[in-house]
């Protein structure tokens, strides 16, 4: 063995545990410097202990994850009970579940088995400068530890679970004279730990060959590697220390939908908004733009909020994503609480692309017939049919300009997006009113040849009934008397009566329940159908009814949005026509009569 190779062991079971508490000491940061990658390059990420730069306070009952997954409660494998920073060091006191499922680990820690740790955290604040060999070097001299985690392989090697004496200690912390810690100062060595590095990151013998024969530095080999990963495209073997960032901390799409919320919260403070959200309720249009910057690692002393919206602007899509989050629940909240209308007739169903959507009408089934003694059972048949239509895409686009971001003017787009919600509501109704009214005032042309409301079709008499108690019965009988495809009667029941606004009044009257005082006076259409009135309708005729049977019960109007996309909905972008944000408003909708069998039509006397 050569002389220049120091070995030192260190006991497996580490003795700082402690088996009736099930708990054991750490340290999970010894604040050295480790290799990262981003868009710019590599570079050696720090994470500064010094006094004031560690917020610890989160780390006090923090979980205790595995591998710093975050799925379920059973990543959760204790707490932790006590930490903090002696000599430069981060410590923290881990206790164990005594659930069945975290007992296999336990065991695993108690006999030495499950060594290393890693440490989740957020940045609130970082510095970068530039080291002696060129490489970038960012400090988080503001950051929030939020988690350990046990890990098969940390990427601070001096992160691990602890015994009472480690090669690191002075003689005089432990009690006995230490050796140094373990160096790698032979070439061997080195060229062993770059092979397996190349393995780890699955970039093969030919990258560790090329390393080895230039002699490359350890440093050099990680760096190395961290590059080829990022050109090979494949996905990053990652041994951090850090939680690898999803929707929590600092996920710029997180964050951004956060302030969207808060946003909505100022325009309608009857909202309640999310844990994640609250922080950001105070914040102005400005405010949001600094913490933006600050996230990205911009410096913005000081800028002006001009200067501030400017940047953000230029730099990130935060806001285009903020503004479209507010907007689109402004919109939705005024879309949902505008007047259904006609629509409330139809069924709603959703459409896979823009082709033309086929409903094929199955016939009644056939009547059933008494089998005979034989046990013999005789087949029926069902007769179809089929109509279409197909949705299209409509929208606007809107912009919030960059001086409404400035001066923090939520009124300026806030109406605007409201108005965009009901006019969306309005358009919907407006198209199945002209649909049903059709180029005749009868409504669409069906695949028989006849329009929707014709004698042809039971539904539209030769003498208009007037609206009265006489003419709803009429109309009442003509629709129960409709027959299938087969034939057959199917006894369809009217559900809903729709008017133009013309006959609001009168249609009130004769809905209302009253107390007769003899038979004669009984109301036999009170509670019997809904009210339905459509002020579209007087434009083609105010003394024109309707009636109309549950849609869930019997075919008759449909209305698709594209599939996953029901309502209008919203994109948004940095302008380019505009000097802020643009944002698109998109409806993927469209609207048919399937079947004329549940509808029925009355001009007035």
């Amino acid at each position: 063995m050569p002389a220049d190779i120091a070995l030192h062991s260190r006991a497996l079971r580490p003795t700082s545990l402690d088996e009736m508490a099930r708990t054991v000491r750490v340290t999970w940061s010894t604040g050295v410097a480790c290799m990262r990658e981003d868009m710019t390059g590599p570079f050696r990420e720090v994470l500064s202990l010094a006094p004031g730069h560690v917020r610890l306070d989160r780390l006090m009952g923090a979980p205790v994850l595995n591998a710093h997954r975050r799925t379920t409660m059973d990543d959760v494998l204790g707490t932790v009970v006590d930490a903090g920073i002696d000599k430069g060091e981060g410590w923290a006191v881990l206790k164990f579940s005594d659930r069945p499922d975290v007992e296999p680990v336990w065991r695993d820690v108690a006999e030495g088995i499950i060594r290393n740790v890693s440490v989740g955290y957020s940045v609130q604040k970082w510095t970068e400068t530039v080291g002696a060999d060129g490489i970038r070097v960012k400090t988080a001299v503001a950051w929030t530890p939020v988690e350990i985690s046990l890990v098969p392989l940390p990427a601070d090697e001096g992160a691990f679970i602890r015994s009472d004496h480690m090669e690191h200690e002075t003689g005089a912390e432990a009690g006995v004279e230490a050796p140094p810690p373990p160096q790698i100062t032979t070439r061997a060595a080195i060229n062993a730990e770059i092979r397996a590095i190349a393995r780890v990151a699955g970039l093969g013998a030919s990258f560790a060959d090329g390393l080895i024969d230039r002699e490359a530095s350890l440093d050099d080999a990680r760096a190395a590697a961290f590059r080829e990963m990022g050109t090979r495209g494949a996905p990053a073997i990652r041994t951090d220390r850090a939680v690898t960032v999803g929707r929590d901390f600092e996920d710029p799409a997180a964050r951004a939908g956060w302030m969207g919320e808060a946003l909505f919260t100022r325009i309608d403070p009857s909202h309640t908004p999310s844990e994640a959200a609250r922080q950001y309720v105070g914040f102005s249009l400005p405010e949001m733009g600094r913490e933006i910057l600050r996230t990205r690692g911009i410096s913005t002393t000081g800028l002006s909020g001009d200067a501030v919206i400017t940047r953000a602007l230029h730099t990130t899509s935060d806001f285009a994503v903020i503004l479209g989050d507010t907007v689109g629940r402004s919109l939705r909240q005024a879309y949902a609480a505008a007047p259904a209308g006609v629509r409330r007739l139809g069924r709603q169903t959703s459409a896979r692309d823009f082709r033309a959507k086929h409903r094929v009408q199955l016939s009644e089934a056939p009547t059933l017939l008494k089998v005979n003694e034989s046990g013999e059972f005789k087949s029926g048949t069902m007769v179809e049919a089929s109509e279409s239509y197909r949705i299209d895409t409509f929208g606007r686009i809107i912009g919030i300009s960059r001086q409404a971001l400035i001066n923090d003017d939520l009124g300026a787009f806030t109406d605007l997006s409201r108005r965009f919600g009901q006019a969306a509501a309005e358009f919907e109704a407006a198209f199945v009113v002209k649909l049903m009214i059709g180029a005749t005032g009868t409504g669409p042309v069906m695949k028989d040849g006849n329009t929707l409301f014709a004698a042809a079709h039971g539904n539209l008499p030769a003498v208009g009934l007037d609206l009265t108690e006489d003419g709803l019965s009429a109309a009442r009988l003509a629709m129960r008397r409709q027959k299938g495809l087969s034939g057959m009667p199917i006894d369809v029941t009217p559900r809903y009566l729709l008017v133009p606004a013309a006959l609001e009044t009168r249609a009130e009257k004769l809905l209302a329940a009253i107390r007769p005082a003899t038979s004669d006076d009984v109301n036999p259409h009170a509670g019997k159908l809904d009210l339905v009135v459509d002020a579209r309708l007087d434009d083609v005729s105010d003394s024109r009814w309707y009636l109309a049977a549950d849609p869930s019960m019997i075919d008759g109007l449909e209305y698709a949005y594209l599939e996953g996309a029901p309502g209008p909905q919203i994109e948004s972008r940095n302008g380019f026509e505009v000097d802020g944000v643009q944002v698109k408003i998109r409806l993927d909708y469209g609207a048919g009569f399937v079947d004329w069998r549940g509808w029925f039509a009355s001009e007035g006397a």
